[in-house]
């Protein structure tokens, strides 16, 4: 198997990285930042775990970084900068991991991957992970939370 690219920015190294993920690659996930920025990502990796969704999340992120600014996916890095506050609420932060990874799926398959319709199919996404987390889930706690996020999501999307 080829080695996966050190960043995914050109023509070549979008189709190599994707070839790669057809074939089954998977990233060996790196967290970086502080110990409870750390901490609450592990958390969150769980209840990815917990609905099914880790191996969709390392096929197209490889990195997870602490940073002041704000949370965003730098495709060509395949990671995630991602600041204190995103993580703060473990279901509400699984979600958003679940879609910025859906935005990276798309960014490799040559999707246009911002805007308005690309925006509405990756917030599509992270609703479906939340109803996924939902059933899957045995913690009264979790639960609630992606009742709640989902209502939030609905009342939200009468907006689009």
């Amino acid at each position: 198997m080829t080695k996966f690219p050190e960043r995914v920015y050109t023509t070549e190294e979008v189709k190599t990285a994707k070839e790669l993920i057809d074939q089954g690659y998977k990233h060996k996930l790196t967290i970086e930042g502080s110990a409870d920025f750390k901490e609450k990502i592990n958390q969150v990796l769980e209840l990815i775990k917990r609905a099914g969704y880790f191996d969709f999340l390392t096929a197209y992120i490889g990195k997870i970084m602490e940073i002041d600014g704000i949370t965003q996916l730098r495709e060509t890095e395949v990671a995630i900068w991602a600041n204190k506050f995103a993580v703060e609420n473990p279901v509400d932060a699984a979600s958003l991991l679940v879609q910025k990874a859906y935005s990276m799926k798309e960014y490799l398959e040559g999707e246009l991957y911002y805007g308005g319709n690309a925006e509405k199919r990756s917030v599509a996404k992270r609703i479906d992970f939340l109803q996924v987390l939902r059933d899957k889930s045995d913690d009264k706690n979790v639960k609630e939370e992606c009742e709640r996020l989902l209502q939030m999501w609905k009342e939200s999307s009468l907006a689009f």
